[in-house]
Order: structure tokens, then C-alpha cells, then sequence
């Protein structure tokens, strides 16, 4: 194993770690604790859109590995970086699109607890994950183009 995969290898487990503490140890704290104070039906969907967010983000995790673990192998330029990139795009998308669909719920929340900045906390990750995706997206079209012309050049004599 390389030194500079390793590295980012052991920094996407550690992102992994606080997430999945939040969803085992956090949410349900926090569903306990907000139950009280909000309607059911504001919050249990909300919980819902947060949940089950983390799959794709999980699964982006998982897919950046395996992109790590192909560099480690000398296969970076393949389709299965490029596929990899591809999963990375489409689970950014798919939380951005989560979390934008529960706007409406934390907008509630946020006029009714007389908080602005829940709003803003969740544009941010809103954007944030768009901001992944697209990064995502430039990066599969430039391996896509390197890939094409390594294959090129691999055929020229």
C-alpha cells in the first residue's frame, strides 16, 4: 500500500466514523429530545429525509476507496475509476436532493424555534453536496478524455 493512499484512505474511514456515530448515537437523541417540542409529522420526516441520506453518503465513501484502492494498483486510468466517479456524482446528487425535499420541514422548524441559521445549516449541505457532485462530474470527463487518449496512444506504434 502506498503512503499517500494510505493516507486518504485512513482520512475517508475517518469522515465515515463521526456519520455513523450520529445516526446510531445523535438522531435518536436528538428525536427524543425534539419530540416535545415539534409536531410528529415535521419531525419524523425529517428524521426520515437524514437517515436515510447517509445510505448514498456511505456508499460514496465505499466508492472513493475502491477509487483509492485502484490508484494503488496502478489502475487509475480504467473504466472502473471512471464507474467509481460515476457512483460518487450520482450519491452526491441523491443527498442533495434529499436534503433539498426536507427544506420545507427544517423552514418550519426554523420559523417555529425562531432559528434562521437551521436554514442556512441546511443550504449548506445542500450546496456543499452539489459542489461534490459536480467536482465528481468534471473529474469522470477528464479521466474519461485521458482514458481515450492513453488508449490512443496506445495503438499508435
Amino acid at each position: 500500500m502506498k503512503r499517500e493512499t494510505l493516507f486518504l484512505k485512513i482520512a475517508v474511514f475517518l469522515i465515515g466514523i463521526p456519520i455513523l456515530a450520529l445516526c446510531i448515537l445523535g438522531l435518536p437523541r436528538v428525536a427524543i429530545e425534539a419530540a416535545g417540542h415539534y409536531p410528529a409529522y415535521w419531525l419524523y420526516p425529517l428524521l426520515t429525509v437524514m437517515y436515510v441520506s447517509a445510505i448514498p453518503f456511505f456508499v460514496a465513501l465505499v466508492q472513493a476507496f475502491r477509487l483509492l484502492s485502484y490508484i494503488d494498483k496502478n489502475n487509475a486510468f480504467s473504466e472502473l475509476s471512471v464507474r467509481a466517479l460515476k457512483n460518487i456524482k450520482y450519491c452526491a446528487f441523491a443527498i442533495s436532493i434529499l436534503y433539498a425535499a426536507g427544506m420545507p420541514l427544517v423552514y418550519l422548524i426554523a420559523e417555529e424555534d425562531d432559528a434562521p441559521g437551521l436554514i442556512v445549516l441546511g443550504m449548506v449541505i445542500v450546496f456543499a453536496s452539489i459542489v461534490v457532485a459536480v467536482f465528481a462530474a468534471v473529474l469522470q470527463k477528464l479521466l474519461k478524455n485521458a482514458i481515450d487518449i492513453k488508449s490512443e496512444n496506445d495503438l499508435t506504434v
